[in-house]
């Protein structure tokens, strides 16, 4: 029995794996818990996520990628030796071919750190791709043609710009304002105006629930529940969608500016393509209530929500590994 080929979105959030022939085979949170005193892995993805802010002392729920790069190498590696063993990928004598996506303006430390532990993990030979390039491809965007495609990949912990021709980033830029960031100022907003501390998850499920980030895009209201500052006591307080959109303004200004700098560098051509096509949101962050209105209102370009923001990535590893030739391969 041969190896088979497979294709890692490895991010901050979320880590998808598409096995070639079968499609994506799995989609679990990038986290890990350990045991702080035998450094033993107890569980991984869907598992380890539920322990998050929920566990005794002596157990830590990680998260061992963080703003699309490794921080931790060796929890990284043992979380996608243990995603890899799950979908039984390897051949009885080969090891499979695995294409991994980084954001663009990783180091080359940082490259290595990526290639390293998939190797280590279970794999043969392992092609780096940029995240952007190969997100344009699981929308469909067609970028092996000489016209301008605009992708703005907005994931847990960067988000990505780039403008693509010809197969290859004509111009782009990577920032660490992203979904996790989001999360930060939810909990940092109704820390300081409502004196009550929530966790991460809490905070992801508002941005879920009823986040928006175009002004009267929604007006939503939700009881959330945490614990009082001053009482040390739990507390529920009911929240609107204004209040949220509010709280994550900064960071959204930031992802505009940057999509603003990008199209600035275009070349001209490119950019008359551009107002074409439109431009094509991938990643979670492109669920974002109003977050295509917003964008296309200050950048006056169509914007489209890909059909599957959340899959694109991983769709795009397995178009990849099936024209491997067409990819321009990174070491």
């Amino acid at each position: 029995m041969f190896a088979k080929d497979i294709g890692i979105d490895l991010g901050t959030a979320n880590v998808l794996i598409h096995v070639k022939g079968k499609g994506i085979v799995l989609d679990e949170p990038a986290v890990v818990a350990l045991d702080k005193q035998s450094n033993k892995v107890l569980a991984v993805g869907e598992e380890a996520f539920k322990m998050v802010g929920r566990t005794p002392g002596n157990i830590i729920a990680i998260r061992p990628m963080k703003d699309g790069v490794i921080a931790d190498f060796d929890v990284t590696e043992a979380m996608l030796r243990h995603f890899i063993n799950k979908l039984n990928v390897k051949g009885f004598l080969t090891k499979p071919t695995i294409l991994v996506c980084c954001p663009t303006n990783i180091t080359r430390v940082e490259q290595k750190a990526i290639k390293d532990a998939v190797e280590k993990s279970g794999g043969k030979k392992v092609y780096l791709e940029e995240e952007p390039k190969v997100a344009a491809i699981g929308a469909g965007m067609d970028i092996f043609q000489p016209s301008g495609n605009m992708v703005i990949d907005i994931g847990g912990g960067t988000t990505d710009v780039a403008v693509l021709s010809m197969g290859d980033i004509v111009t782009s830029e990577s920032l660490k304002a992203a979904g996790d960031m989001l999360d930060n100022n939810i909990i940092q907003y109704i820390k300081k105006k409502h004196k009550l501390l929530i966790g991460d998850r809490t905070a992801e499920t508002i941005k879920m629930k009823i986040a928006t980030v175009f002004p009267g895009g929604r007006q939503e209201e939700m009881d959330i529940r945490g614990r009082d500052m001053a009482t040390g006591l739990p507390r529920i307080l009911t929240i609107n969608s204004e209040e949220i959109r509010m709280a994550m303004s900064e960071t959204i200004e930031m992802i505009v500016q940057s999509a603003k700098n990008v199209l600035e560098k275009t070349p001209p051509e490119l950019s008359a393509d551009i107002i074409d096509r439109g431009i094509f949101l991938t990643g979670g962050g492109a669920l974002l209530h109003g977050i295509d209105q917003l964008l296309a209102e200050e950048l006056k370009v169509p914007v489209f929500v890909s059909d599957n923001p959340l899959g694109c990535v991983a769709i795009g590893t397995g178009i990849l590994l099936d024209n491997i030739s067409k990819a321009n391969r990174r070491f």
